[in-house]
């Protein structure tokens, strides 16, 4: 039987997760349960390192990458020693090269398989479908990303939450970073309307996962994940909706997809990524971001389905009937001159024609939202290049 995943889930850094988790720990041994820590990341925070006083530790593997010698969970002593709770922090952690798995969502996964119950914590700006989303919101770029399914496949999911106020005051009191990184995380990521808006993302993304589970489990006693999921395999989803993105192999379609797969999500469906790809062979360039969005598609569960061809509309039509697609989601088109405008109509007017009762959805690019002028020319989009037939 597969142990239980807890995820403490928080809004950013300083919140209280990796304390929290200890403290849950403390409990869970001194009510006699066999606990360990596999890792934990204390980021010099004294009264976070207090809390793991007593657990045992796991000892770190030493792993050496280009001449350095790197610290990483280990996995295979964590299977060996076979706590029933292992705690695991930092659970978007990327691992050093050589190491079992890329990422140690992975390991944690295993550790599941092993039957052993997993504490883990992740900030909400980790996960893969709100990447871009936190970048407009915040400015900064995450590199390191959670599958949504993690969260949504966990037994239960704790949110710390704590005002943006509050957070600062312990950032200046030095509970969160050292003294001279203070003044640079205030005037970057720890802004208040960035951490504001991050609180209000972190309480969203919660709400709708309880609400998922609510509907998966119904009234009625509460049941295991596996027999959830078993249910939610077996029963049709409340209301017929299928989505089909349109997408091409630039970095913008990434957006557009994980808009397309937060949309899915909400409406309890299944998302469609479509290429429609043009006659010709592929360039270096374009096979590495079709690799990206191939990527992206694993990673959140998505279908992509490309479609050589060189009628873009057709092809639409014709998957969608295929598929039975409601929603289709596009990029914004780029910007046409006036007499391009009188001697065709646009891809979505066209598509709103080619597809009588389907839904055409634009997925706007926010970030020009206050950056650009209205009357500012729009950057590119995933039909910028060109306008195919």
């Amino acid at each position: 039987m597969a142990g239980r995943l807890k995820v403490f889930l928080g809004m950013a850094a300083g919140v209280g997760k990796t304390y929290r988790m200890l403290q849950e720990g403390q409990a869970e041994a001194e009510s006699g349960r066999d606990v360990a820590i596999g890792w934990l990341e204390s980021h010099g925070r004294r009264e976070t390192a207090a809390q793991a006083v007593g657990l045992e530790v796991v000892p770190r593997l030493r792993v050496e990458h280009r001449g350095t010698q790197l610290e990483e969970m280990d996995l295979r002593a964590i299977l060996r020693r076979a706590p029933e709770l292992c705690l695991i922090d930092e659970l978007a952690h990327t691992n050093a090269p050589g190491s079992l798995h890329p990422k140690r969502f992975e390991d944690v996964a295993a550790v599941l398989a092993a039957g052993i119950d997993v504490s883990t914590t992740v900030n909400v700006q980790h996960l893969e479908s709100l990447n871009d989303q936190v970048a407009e919101l915040t400015a900064t770029r995450v590199r390191e990303t959670v599958p949504d399914e993690v969260l949504a496949g966990a037994d239960e999911l704790v949110l710390i939450d704590l005002t943006p106020e509050a957070l600062i005051e312990r950032l200046r009191a030095g509970k969160v970073y050292p003294a001279a990184r203070v003044e640079s995380a205030l005037n970057n990521f720890f802004k208040i309307e960035h951490l504001s808006a991050l609180r209000e993302v972190a309480l969203r993304q919660v709400a709708e996962e309880v609400e998922a589970k609510r509907v998966v489990s119904g009234p009625g006693p509460p049941r295991r994940r596996d027999e959830e999921r078993v249910l939610a395999s077996a029963a049709p989803a409340a209301i017929g909706e299928r989505l089909l993105a349109l997408v091409e192999p630039t970095p913008a379609s990434q957006r557009v997809v994980r808009r397309a797969w937060r949309s899915a999500q909400r409406l309890g469906t299944e998302l469609d990524l479509l290429w429609v790809q043009p006659p010709g062979s592929l360039d270096a360039g374009v096979a590495e971001q079709l690799d990206a969005l191939r990527r992206l598609a694993v990673v959140l569960g998505a279908h992509l389905l490309i479609e050589p061809s060189d009628d873009l509309v057709g092809t639409v039509r014709r998957i969608a009937h295929e598929r039975g697609t409601t929603y289709v989601l596009i990029g914004e088109p780029s910007r046409r001159g006036a007499l391009q405008r009188l001697l065709r109509p646009s891809l979505p007017s066209r598509l709103l024609e080619a597809l009588p009762g389907i839904d055409v959805r634009i997925v706007a690019d926010r970030t020009r939202r206050a950056a650009v002028p209205a009357s500012a020319a729009p950057g590119a989009s995933p039909f910028s290049p060109r306008e195919r037939r």
